[in-house]
């Protein structure tokens, strides 16, 4: 039962993220609305799923010092069980304010398989919004694929059109970055579509002359 229940997850996030044994990764922004929208990012490594699940849970490691908020990514600790803490120490740094911040909190586990979090990340933090992130690490062949999608909604003063993209980008970076850790394998690009060559314009035949129309003459 337990390993149907992964299967089922991994199938049903693969499909939301349009994965399939012949298909390359997805990386956009697969769905907005004017309250939230859905964000999906997949890349492939050269290590196990155990060895890419020890090294996600340590995002001290990986994660940029550009996306927190003391400016230093060793500040940055996961605690992969439920109800653990996605947290960052702020630490006093010449003369500055110490504290911290919980980034996301751990509600779903099930190593090394499925790691799921809910937060709002960013400068979502400060508006009404909710966030889960679902990762789920796939056993492919020579590697594991490394699957995100980030799911927000709520509301915010943000424009979606104007927010998904970046966050979408960010996340983009995180991925990059642990994958280069992990060995990132070349992803499969999709063969190209036939090239359907145009007919050549033929010269249409000519039909008989149209009937000669003899107007009579009118006299002056």
């Amino acid at each position: 039962m337990r390993s149907l229940a992964i299967l089922g997850l991994a199938l049903g996030l693969g499909l939301a993220l349009g994965l399939t044994p012949f298909s390359p990764a997805q990386a956009e922004v697969a769905r907005k609305s004017e309250t939230g929208f859905v964000i999906q990012r997949a890349v492939d490594v050269t290590a196990d799923p155990a060895a890419s699940w020890r090294e996600l849970v340590r995002p001290g490691n990986w994660w940029s010092k550009d996306h927190t908020w003391s400016g230093d990514a060793a500040n940055m600790a996961l605690d992969p069980t439920p109800g653990g803490c996605f947290c960052e120490a702020i630490p006093d740094n010449a003369g500055g304010p110490t504290g911290g911040a919980v980034h996301m909190t751990v509600i779903f586990v099930q190593q090394p398989r499925v790691l799921r979090l809910s937060g709002a990340l960013g400068p979502l933090q400060a508006e009404a919004m909710h966030g889960t992130l679902t990762v789920l690490l796939k056993p492919i062949d020579g590697g594991t694929r490394i699957m995100w999608e980030y799911v927000a909604g709520g509301f915010m003063r943000y424009k979606v059109e104007d927010i998904a993209p970046k966050v979408d980008a960010m996340l983009g970076e995180q991925l990059i970055r642990l994958s280069a850790r992990l060995g990132p394998k070349a992803m499969p690009l999709p063969e190209p579509a036939p090239v359907v060559p145009a007919p050549e314009p033929r010269a249409e035949p000519m039909g008989p002359p149209p009937p000669s129309r003899n107007i009579p003459e009118t006299g002056r």
